[in-house]
C-alpha cells in the first residue's frame, strides 16, 4: 500500500508538472501570438498604406453626370468636378501635388450607382466614392463621410408636352427615380410641407439614362433627381416642373470605409478645397451653378 501511495503520489506530481509546462508553454504561445497578430492587425488596418502600396486610390464615380463625373468614351477618360476631387485625395496621400496626382494617373476610376456603391466600399474593391453621394443618418451609420463639398435640390423633370404646370399635377402620376437613392422621400416629403394635394407613384431604375429612356417611351411621366443631374438629360422638349418650389437639400460627400485611417485624410482634403475657395473654382468651370 505504502509503495502504491507513492507511486500515485509521483505520477500525479509528474502530470501536475506536465499540466504546469503546458500552461506556461501556452501562456507564452498566446502571448506571441497576440503581439504577431496586433502588429499585423495595425498593418492590414491601415487603408492610406494599403493604398501606398498598391499605388493607385480605387474610386467609385459616376460616368453620366454632366460637371460632376462623365466617361468620355472615346477617350475612356473621366472628367468632371468630383473626378479632380479625386484628384486632391490621391494628392495628399501620396504627398505629391494636385498637377502630379493626375499625371501619374494616381487614381483608378470605377463607375458607380446608388444601389452598387455602398457594397463596393464595404468588400474594399473601392476606397472612396465620390460619386454625387448625398449624406445622411442613416448612411453615416454604414459609412464615413466627409463634411459636405456640395450642396444641391431635387428637381422634377416632365416633358413639355405633358400638360403638368404645379407639384399638384403629380397626383396620380409616375415618377422614375434611381435605386437606392433619396428622391422619393424627399419628393413625398415637399408635397406633404407644402399641403400639396398629390398622390404620385414611384418606379426604380437602376440608372439615370434607364429613367430618361422611360420617360421618352411614355413610360412614367415625370424623371426626379438631383437638379445637377437633371441638366445633362434636360432638352428642347424637356423642362423642370414649378422650378421655383426648392426642396429636398441633398449635401454631397465622399464616403469611406467605417473606423477607416482614410476618412479623416478625406475629410481634411475636403475641408481644404472647400476653405481656400478651390471648390468654388471648380463649380463655375465646370458650370456648376
Amino acid at each position: 500500500m505504502e509503495d502504491i501511495s507513492r507511486r500515485q503520489f509521483m505520477g500525479t506530481l509528474g502530470l501536475t508538472g506536465a499540466v504546469l509546462a503546458l500552461g506556461l508553454a501556452g501562456c507564452g504561445s498566446s502571448s506571441s501570438s497576440s503581439s504577431s497578430g496586433s502588429g499585423s492587425s495595425s498593418s492590414s488596418d491601415s487603408k492610406i498604406q494599403t493604398i501606398k502600396d498598391r499605388g493607385q486610390l480605387n474610386a467609385g464615380v459616376k460616368k453620366d453626370v454632366v460637371g460632376f463625373g462623365l466617361l468620355d468614351t472615346a477617350t475612356g477618360k473621366y472628367q468632371g468636378m468630383e473626378i479632380d476631387l479625386c484628384y486632391q485625395v490621391a494628392a495628399k496621400i501620396f504627398d505629391v501635388s494636385y498637377d502630379d496626382a493626375k499625371s501619374k494617373d494616381l487614381v483608378a476610376f470605377t463607375d458607380v450607382t446608388p444601389k452598387t456603391r455602398g457594397p463596393l466600399i464595404d468588400n474594399d474593391t473601392l476606397d472612396i466614392i465620390c460619386a454625387t453621394y448625398t449624406i445622411t443618418d442613416e448612411r453615416k451609420e454604414s459609412w464615413d463621410f466627409t463634411d459636405p463639398y456640395f450642396t444641391d435640390y431635387i428637381g422634377v423633370l416632365i416633358k413639355k408636352s405633358s400638360g403638368m404646370s404645379t407639384m399638384a399635377d403629380l397626383d396620380g402620376k409616375i415618377i422614375g427615380v434611381s435605386q437606392g437613392s433619396t428622391t422619393k422621400d424627399a419628393v413625398t416629403q415637399m408635397l406633404s410641407d407644402n399641403n400639396i394635394p398629390a398622390t404620385p407613384q414611384f418606379k426604380e431604375y437602376a440608372d439615370y439614362a434607364s429613367i430618361s429612356s422611360a420617360l421618352d417611351a411614355g413610360n412614367i411621366d415625370a424623371f426626379a433627381v438631383d437638379r445637377s443631374i437633371l441638366k445633362g438629360y434636360t432638352t428642347d422638349d424637356r423642362e423642370l416642373l414649378d422650378p421655383d418650389i426648392k426642396f429636398g437639400a441633398q449635401e454631397y460627400g465622399i464616403a469611406t470605409k467605417k473606423g477607416s485611417d482614410l476618412s479623416d485624410l478625406t475629410n481634411e482634403v475636403v475641408d481644404d478645397v472647400v476653405s481656400s475657395g478651390w471648390i468654388d473654382q471648380e463649380t463655375e468651370t465646370w458650370g456648376l451653378l
